[in-house]
């Protein structure tokens, strides 16, 4: 059975192959399209590069989508759980909006990586012909068959790191070099996934961290409250109403803390997922060019020299 470019792959290192070298480029509603599936510009963004985000207007939607929680934890009876969210300061609030933030750039960057991982499923750029040659003659051809199955390749990592080396393949004398440029490249993909990470290990460490000032906050304001009580009252039965007082900033120290520890472990265990995905899509990225270009690759003497 033939494997069209279209058809899904199984894996990130599953390879695709189309029926011949001479079957007609797809239409266009077929082609891969970057603008097309990118979750941002589909909403009417630019678009942020690769797998990184837009990160100032997620957090406008973070922020909306705090109001929006606590509108409904307005209408909802009264009880611990509410309490925790709407009577323990204003850490809470903060809490919240920063872990909107971090869990919608990390569903974003997930919709990226899904969306850059298709284009893995075109093993046929290269013509899968046992007596095709990859050759400085021969990537004009190649580079046809790229743009044939792809709109605009230079917004997907596989196809840049393609695109790349099939353009310097003339300056190349040795396969080595090739394969050299293409972990030159395959290390700036990786420094640039790196980097958008940045902002969100800055926010697993924010928001516990916040839980623990809400912590120091509850616990001073009940030593505070304690010390007068015990300065003011002398009879043991006036010390009931006022120690409400007290436990109450207890309530705040160790509510906000617990709050603050389980969003940070949400948010840390979702990003682990995503980081992973992303180093699988890199993987077979190298796996695929190494594979389809350099594997293929056949550098003559006189074209070596051209």
């Amino acid at each position: 059975m033939t494997t069209t470019a279209t058809d899904p792959p199984e894996s990130f290192g599953t390879d695709t192959v189309s029926a011949t070298d001479t079957a007609p480029p797809p239409v266009d509603d077929a082609r891969l399209h970057w603008r097309r599936g990118d979750l941002e510009c589909r909403i009417g963004l630019t678009g942020a590069p690769n797998t990184s985000v837009a990160t100032a207007v997620w957090l406008v939607v973070a922020v909306a989508l705090t109001i929006a929680f606590y509108l409904v934890l307005t209408v909802l009876p009264e009880s611990r759980g509410v309490a925790m969210f709407t009577q323990r300061g204003p850490v809470p609030y903060v809490v919240v909006t920063l872990t909107a933030w971090a869990l919608l750039m990390l569903a974003v960057k997930l919709h990226k990586i899904a969306h850059q991982a298709r284009a893995l499923r075109f093993g046929d750029i290269v013509p899968a012909d046992p007596d095709f040659v990859l050759s400085p003659g021969t990537v004009a051809r190649v580079m046809e068959r790229l743009k044939a199955r792809c709109v605009d390749p230079v917004n997907f990592i596989l196809f840049r790191r393609v695109e790349f080396a099939l353009s310097n393949l003339r300056n190349i004398g040795r396969i080595s070099d090739v394969d050299e440029v293409l972990n030159s490249r395959a290390d700036a993909d990786a420094d640039a996934a790196e980097s958008s990470y940045t902002l969100l290990r800055g926010l697993v460490w924010a928001i516990p961290v916040l839980g623990f000032i809400g912590t120091v906050q509850g616990l001073s304001a009940s030593l505070g409250a304690f010390g007068a009580v015990i300065q003011d009252t002398a009879d043991f039965e006036q010390l009931k109403p006022a120690l409400r007082e007290v436990t109450g900033g207890l309530a705040t120290a160790f509510d906000t803390t617990l709050v603050a520890l389980v969003a940070a472990l949400g948010v840390q265990m979702l990003l682990t997922v995503v980081r992973k995905r992303e180093e699988d899509l890199l993987d077979a990225c190298g796996d695929y060019c190494r594979k389809h270009v350099v594997g293929r690759l056949r550098l003559s003497p006189f074209e070596a020299g051209a």
